[in-house]
């Protein structure tokens, strides 16, 4: 029998980055059997049902630990909603540290790949000495970023969002600084401090694996190998990689199978499906606005909805307890029942990608539902809301040209009811719509290649086991 080659995969805490490691996982033990995961979980005040749940349908050579939960109130109370996450995985590395030295005496242990946002465990594998790896579940523009700010920090002297120039990151977009992430708009903050850390902590790790594909950003993969070189950390672009499945526990749920009714009642193309992620919420007012637009657009549509909140990211690892539904305008639901479906907090986002009757998506740009919207290709409204979506919008956008951005107000920054129909209408209808399906098509094309057995991206992950292996 064939020995196993046994790593440990650090998660941050929040299901949006457990998932991606172990749909990474996953994928690694699909395609190399003699691989045995052991995820170890953190938690910020509690392990969600959402993430146990997940756990449970794991396959046998993927186990996991879960780490005593740290409380909210220990945890720096910050804007930057990375800054909580990262807190919570460097006040866990005692328990960490115990755990990883437990695994390598009992089992033996190759590697640790540790989250971006785990990166104070990098100096543990070298203490353990095995070899350490980021996975990284954003583009290769995001860890160009990270690459090269610490450059930027030095070049730049004032506040990046106040630059009239555009900034040019090897091998990336020009981009404004207004549309770098959210940590990036205020350089006192801790939130920026905290990037700027672990960009000094990539150097420790042996490679970074992140999750997108040649064709998706080719020049931007291409100027990291030539900059890096024969330097650390070596890079792999491993993904597309989505979660494959529903998460067992919403299965079953009546939102889920009443929107998938829903859509099998509609004309081919013709919904647009509105989500904000798993943490993304709108201000009341802004919740408004895009009530009304959807309803000035006359275009069908299936909203997820959550409360609101002044805080963007505040479904994210808090639960809002209150209905959805009592928030939206007066009227709303009975003027739009003829075309529109509205679904409090949850739905099944694969299988409603999936469908035929889905023409669109409005969404946060983050990571994991833009890669999901290629690779079943679903064009974009894009409306970003925290971390690095802004960036992910201007690829879209800009790059890709695959989606259409509704303009803010200027002065308030609310995306008004006019804006809103308009980009529905553009993305929904008409000839600069049909050229945006014919873009996402040819990349939903180029997804699937990168993951077919001589693909780049399942080369790549090859390379990275052998590495391992050897």
């Amino acid at each position: 029998m064939e020995k196993s080659t046994r790593i440990a995969v650090l998660a941050s805490p929040g299901f949006s980055h457990l998932f991606p490691i172990l749909e990474f996982s996953k994928r690694l033990v699909h395609l190399h059997p003699d691989f045995h995961v052991t995820c170890v979980v953190p938690a910020f005040g509690s392990h969600s049902s959402s993430s146990i749940a997940y756990l449970q349908t794991l396959p046998s050579n993927i186990d996991s630990i879960l780490l005593p939960p740290i409380p909210k109130e220990k945890v720096p109370q910050d804007t930057v909603l990375a800054t909580q996450i990262e807190g919570t995985v460097t006040l866990s590395l005692p328990d960490i540290r115990q755990e990883l030295k437990s695994m390598k005496s009992k089992t033996g242990l190759a590697a640790l790949v540790a989250d971006i946002f785990a990166l104070d465990t990098l100096a543990l594998a070298e203490e353990l000495n095995v070899f350490s790896y980021i996975y990284l579940p954003q583009a290769a523009m995001v860890f160009s970023l990270y690459y090269f700010s610490l450059m930027l920090d030095e070049t730049v002297s004032s506040e990046f969002r106040d630059l009239e120039e555009p900034i040019k990151i090897p091998g990336c977009l020009l981009i404004h600084g207004r549309h770098l992430p959210m940590a990036f708009q205020d350089r006192s903050s801790l939130g920026y401090k905290m990037f700027l850390e672990r960009s000094r902590k990539f150097c420790l790790a042996d490679g970074v694996l992140f999750n997108s594909f040649e064709e998706l950003e080719p020049d931007t993969i291409r100027a990291l190998r030539e900059e890096i070189g024969k330097k650390r950390p070596q890079v792999h672009a491993v993904g597309p990689i989505i979660q494959s499945g529903l998460n067992s526990s919403n299965e079953t749920t009546d939102s889920g199978s009443d929107c998938l009714t829903w859509l099998n009642n509609q004309p081919p193309k013709s919904v647009l499906y509105v989500s904000f992620g798993s943490g993304g919420t709108l201000s009341q007012d802004q919740l408004n606005e895009l009530a009304y637009g959807l309803e000035l657009s006359k275009i069908r549509f299936l909203w997820v909805l959550r409360s609101p909140s002044k805080v963007s990211s505040a479904a994210y690892l808090d639960t809002i307890n209150e209905n959805p539904l009592d928030f939206l305008p007066e009227g709303f639901l009975e003027r739009t029942k003829e075309r529109g479906l509205v679904v409090p907090s949850w739905a099944p986002q694969i299988p409603i990608l999936k469908h035929s009757s889905v023409g669109g998506f409005l969404s946060h740009c983050g990571w994991n539902s833009t890669l999901e919207s290629i690779i079943h290709g679903v064009p974009f409204i894009t409306w970003p809301l925290f971390a690095e979506q802004r960036m992910n919008a201007v690829l879209l956008t800009h790059g890709l040209k695959v989606a259409v951005w509704p303009t803010a107000d200027y002065d308030d920054g609310m995306v008004k009811k006019e804006e809103i129909a308009e980009a529905i209408r553009r993305l929904m209808e008409g000839e600069e719509s049909d050229e945006i399906r014919a873009r996402i098509n040819v990349l939903k094309v180029k997804a699937v290649e990168a993951l077919k057995k001589d693909g780049p991206s399942t080369m790549a992950l090859s390379v990275f086991a052998e590495s391992l292996r050897n």
